[in-house]
């Protein structure tokens, strides 16, 4: 109970640094790829008889409607699985994401400026909002990369904890380890054998004692926030230690963040089922240099 009370009173408030809200790298990566696109349509902000230049430039450049529906912030695949209702009187939906990639033909220019005209990007273009297209997919970009930051979470604490391990191994030369550790680059790298229960099975890190030819597997996550897979995950943690430990493995489980908070019975059921449940703090003073000289 008391060592489990370390670990609860000493769950990480956060990980993230300023990169953690937005991948800027990425954000250039994607403008670049439409870039040519946004500056034919820059001809049109401002014009007069927009409807009928909007027509010309597609008819002139039909490749251009692929990327008009990032001017209203949504994605290929949204598009697909969001049908559109263009009849209020009828509210039949319907995918219209052929609009902007069959053949251009008298129905497709209709299609398009309703399109044009009830999204909002008539008025956008005529009122001058933007001077460059360029810049403002930049910013739609932006606003896209925030739905990746809770993939970027899992990316931090690996980062944490590889820094960790690396200078742990560094002040142990019997030590290494390595990254997404799969079966064949565990063989690989330390030349010992482990049973998968899935062929997808990836653990974050391996750890390995050349001088014990001791193997160490070790899954790591954060939780800034609750919710019921709390449950779920620290019940597969249970499993898994089973299924490693069942091999004359050692696993271990770096976890942390204050979401645990609404899920301390399983968090706990686990710690005392499994026997390395550890996280941030306990990591930072030593923990893995005890558990290695076991």
């Amino acid at each position: 109970m008391k060592e489990f009370d370390g670990l609860k009173s000493t769950l990480q408030d956060s990980i993230f640094t300023w990169d953690y809200f937005t991948d800027f790298e990425k954000v250039k990566k994607n403008v670049k790829k439409i870039e040519k696109e946004l500056n034919l349509l820059n001809y049109l902000i401002g014009k007069e008889k927009l409807e009928e230049e909007f027509l010309s430039l597609l008819e002139e450049y039909p490749k251009v409607r692929k990327i008009l529906p990032i001017l209203i912030a949504i994605r290929d695949d949204k598009l697909s699985s969001t049908p559109v209702i263009t009849d209020i009187e009828a509210l039949i939906p319907e995918n219209k994401k052929y609009i902007f990639y069959d053949a251009i033909d008298e129905n497709i220019k209709k299609e398009l400026l309703i399109f044009f005209k009830e999204s909002g990007l008539k008025d956008f273009f005529e009122s001058k909002s933007v001077k460059n297209l360029v810049d403002y997919c930049f910013g739609v970009e932006v606003g896209f990369d925030t739905n990746a930051r809770k993939n970027r979470t899992g990316t931090i604490m690996e980062n944490l904890v590889f820094k960790y391990l690396t200078s742990f191994c560094q002040e142990n030369e019997n030590l290494e380890f390595i990254e997404q550790a799969t079966q064949k680059r565990i063989k690989e790298f330390f030349n010992y054998d482990i049973e998968i229960d899935k062929n997808s099975r990836r653990f974050d890190f391996a750890l390995f004692d050349k001088t014990k030819n001791k193997l160490f597997l070790i899954e790591v996550n954060y939780y800034s926030g609750g919710g019921s897979k709390l449950k779920a995950t620290a019940g597969e943690y249970q499993y898994l230690n089973n299924f490693v430990k069942s091999q004359n493995i050692d696993f271990i489980w770096i976890t942390d963040g204050k979401g645990w908070l609404t899920a301390l019975r399983p968090l706990e059921e686990t710690f005392n089922h499994n026997d390395y449940v550890i996280n941030l703090d306990m990591l930072k003073n030593g923990i893995l240099k005890e558990i290695c000289q076991k």
